[in-house]
C-alpha cells in the first residue's frame, strides 16, 4: 500500500488475490483519493513545500493510465472490446492536459489559479475511477482469463506503480522475471519465420528495413574489434561500403582519432565505461556521435555500437508540433 492510506489492510482483501492486477488499479484509486483528500485539507499557502509534495505523488497516475493504456487496453482489444482504447484514452489525455496546466500553476505559484485548475483535476480523477469502478474493472475481469492475468505481471513490473513500494507479484508463488520468462503467448500472427527478441518478433526482413530507415548512422563492431555490420541508409552522415565488413575497426578512423576510438574500446571492454558522447561541426552539419558498449546479461563484453546522426535540424525545432503538417 503507501505511507498515504491510513490502514495495510486493503479493503479488497478476499475479493482480489494480492497482487492481481484489478486489485492494484483499485488501492491506486484509494491512494489517488487519499492524496486528495489530505490536499483539500491543506491551507495551500501556509502549507506549499507539503502541498508540491502531495501533488508530485498525484501527478504519479501517470503510472496508473499507462498501464491501462499498454496493459489492459490490449487485451481488451483481443475479446473485442475497443471502446476503452478510444474513449478513455482520449480521457487519460484531458487529464494529462489539466495535470499540466496545474503543474504550470504550481511553478509560476499562482494561488488562484492553482485552485481553480486543482478542482477540474480532482473532478476529472474522481469521474474516470467511477468509471473504472463500475465499467471498465468489473467487464475486464469477465473478459480476461486467469492465463491473461497472469501474463500482467511482466509489462506491469516495467511501467510501474504509483505506489513507494510495488505490490506482491501476482500470482505470488510462481513470478518469474520478464527475461527469463519463455512462455509464449497467443499472438495474432505466425512466428515460425521470425526471431524472438527481447520484447516482440520479427522477420530478418523487418530487420532489415527497420535498420534501412532509421535516421542514424549504426555501426556495430563485435569483441574481436572487427565491424560485423552498418546500417545502410539514404543519407549516411559518414560513408560506408562493404568493404568494411571484417575490417578491424582502428583501420576505419583517420590516424588522428584512432587513439580515442582504442581508449574507449579499452575503457568499454575493462567495465571502466559504457558510453561515450562526441559532437562536431561537419559539412554544415552539427554531427552527433555516441559509442555504447555492448554487454550480454552477465556483463561478459560483445563489442560496441557506433551511433552518428544529423540533428541540425532537431537543434532548430521550438515551441510543438501536435498536428500532421502533410497538407501545409
Amino acid at each position: 500500500m503507501s505511507e498515504f492510506l491510513n490502514s495495510n489492510t486493503s479493503p479488497y482483501e478476499g475479493e482480489y488475490p494480492d497482487g492481481h492486477p484489478v486489485r492494484t488499479y483499485l488501492e491506486e484509486n484509494l491512494l489517488i483519493r487519499s492524496i486528495i483528500g489530505e490536499i483539500e485539507s491543506l491551507d495551500i499557502e501556509a502549507e506549499f513545500e507539503r502541498f508540491k509534495t502531495l501533488f508530485g505523488r498525484l501527478g504519479r497516475v501517470e503510472l496508473h493510465f499507462a498501464r491501462k493504456e499498454n496493459q489492459l487496453f490490449p487485451y481488451l482489444e483481443k475479446h473485442g472490446w475497443t471502446s476503452p482504447s478510444q474513449n478513455m484514452w482520449a480521457f487519460h489525455d484531458q487529464i494529462r492536459e489539466e495535470i499540466k496546466a496545474a503543474r504550470k500553476a504550481v511553478e509560476d505559484g499562482d494561488m488562484e489559479l492553482i485552485r481553480l485548475n486543482l478542482q477540474q483535476v480532482f473532478r476529472s480523477l474522481e469521474h474516470i475511477m467511477q468509471v473504472e469502478e463500475g465499467r471498465l474493472f468489473p467487464n475486464a475481469m469477465h473478459m480476461l482469463s486467469e492465463e491473461e492475468w497472469k501474463e500482467f505481471k511482466e509489462g506491469d513490473k516495467e511501467i510501474g506503480w504509483m505506489f513507494d513500494t510495488p505490490p506482491t507479484p501476482y500470482p505470488a508463488d510462481t513470478y518469474i522475471h520478464p527475461g527469463e520468462d519463455t512462455k509464449r503467448k497467443a499472438l495474432p500472427f505466425g512466428t515460425e519465420d521470425k526471431t524472438h527478441f527481447d520484447e516482440g518478433w520479427l522477420t530478418p526482413e523487418q530487420v532489415n528495413s527497420i535498420f534501412r530507415i532509421l535516421p542514424v548512422d549504426i555501426t556495430y563492431v563485435n569483441e574481436n574489434d572487427q565491424v560485423v555490420f552498418y546500417n545502410r541508409g539514404e543519407e549516411r552522415v559518414f560513408p560506408r561500403s562493404a568493404g568494411i565488413i571484417g575490417r578491424e575497426v582502428k583501420f576505419c578512423h583517420p590516424p588522428k582519432s584512432v587513439d580515442q576510438v582504442l581508449r574507449i574500446l579499452e575503457e568499454f571492454k575493462a567495465g571502466r565505461q559504457d558510453v561515450a558522447e562526441f559532437w562536431i561541426q561537419f559539412k554544415g552539419k552539427f554531427v552527433h556521435i555516441q559509442y555504447f558498449a555492448v554487454r550480454d546479461e552477465d556483463g561478459t563484453y560483445r563489442g560496441v555500437i557506433e551511433m552518428s546522426q544529423d540533428v541540425t535540424r532537431v537543434r532548430a525545432l521550438e515551441g510543438e508540433q501536435r498536428l500532421l503538417d502533410w497538407d501545409s
